[in-house]
């Protein structure tokens, strides 16, 4: 099976997008910047650029998850589930209103696992975020495909890990309007973020699961609020449990170091980290 998979490593897209006033604006309703600056060429939060660049695919190209189906640049795992396990960033230069900017994406690795869930594989994408010929940001996602799951018992999270000592503790409550609100910004079309039916029957999960993507959001947001003017730099995150839509939630972070390097983190309502992320923050 992987080795069919294999010949798929490789092989690249370009997608090109624009930071236009209207995503600016919406992802700054979304995040409760008031005030934000919307003119023309005004810098943007780097880690804002998780707008741009979506599958925008044809409806007849969707699966009945939502997401585009594979076999067209995405490898035809044939694992029905997928979601993202984990990734890293590193941003040069703020991008700003009105840029246009490319993605170019290379299929970099697939590596077939066993894990709790059973058999999975991972799809590791390089992009290379440009505006002309200046790289902006670097990025690697690692995309989980797993077994189908069919009345599945709730998810066990691991026994908690060692958290580092927090400095600062949030209580993060996502609900609905707040995942589609996200998953509309993204044209993310991933049935388990806004249909709590398909949630549960087609893949048994208790409740809506929060995008990783929100959480990363809200956990970055909560520590730009504690260093005023401050640009995210760097990010290496991991999802490690999920986070269902009306269940309480902690965001928690660490204090800088020397270097603005933090450790941030959310716990689910058993205390079990959910997603950590290794964040230089300057």
């Amino acid at each position: 099976m992987s080795g069919n998979l294999q010949s798929w490593v490789g092989r690249t897209r370009r997608v090109a997008d624009e930071m236009a006033t209207p995503l600016v604006r919406r992802m700054a309703a979304l995040t409760d910047r008031a005030g934000l600056d919307l003119a023309r060429g005004a810098e943007v939060p780097n880690h804002w650029l998780c707008l741009l660049f979506d599958d925008a695919a044809p409806q007849a190209a969707l699966g009945p998850d939502g997401h585009p189906t594979t076999g067209d640049f995405l490898p035809p795992v044939p694992l029905p589930r997928r979601m993202l396990g984990g990734r890293r960033l590193t941003y040069t230069t703020p991008p700003r209103i009105g840029d246009a900017l490319d993605r170019e994406t290379m299929i970099a690795a697939i590596t077939p696992k066993v894990g709790r869930s059973g058999a999975l594989i991972f799809v590791t994408l390089r992009h290379s975020i440009t505006r002309g010929n200046e790289v902006i940001a670097v990025e690697e996602q690692d995309i989980a495909y797993l077994e189908a799951k069919r009345n599945a018992p709730e998810p066990k999270g691991e026994k908690p890990a060692p958290a580092p000592i927090a400095a600062w503790r949030d209580a993060f409550a996502p609900d609905p309007v707040m995942l589609f609100r996200y998953s509309a910004l993204q044209f993310n079309g991933h049935r388990i973020h806004y249909d709590a039916d398909y949630a549960r029957d087609g893949e048994g999960y208790p409740a809506l699961v929060v995008n990783g993507g929100v959480t990363t959001l809200f956990l970055l947001e909560a520590a730009l609020r504690r260093q005023p003017g401050a640009q995210v730099l760097s990010t290496a995150s991991r999802t490690m449990n999920p986070l269902f839509c009306g269940r309480s939630a902690t965001l928690c972070g660490t204090a800088p170091d020397a270097q603005g390097r933090s450790i941030l983190w959310a716990e689910d309502d058993t205390g079990a980290m959910a997603l950590r992320i290794e964040a230089r923050i300057g």
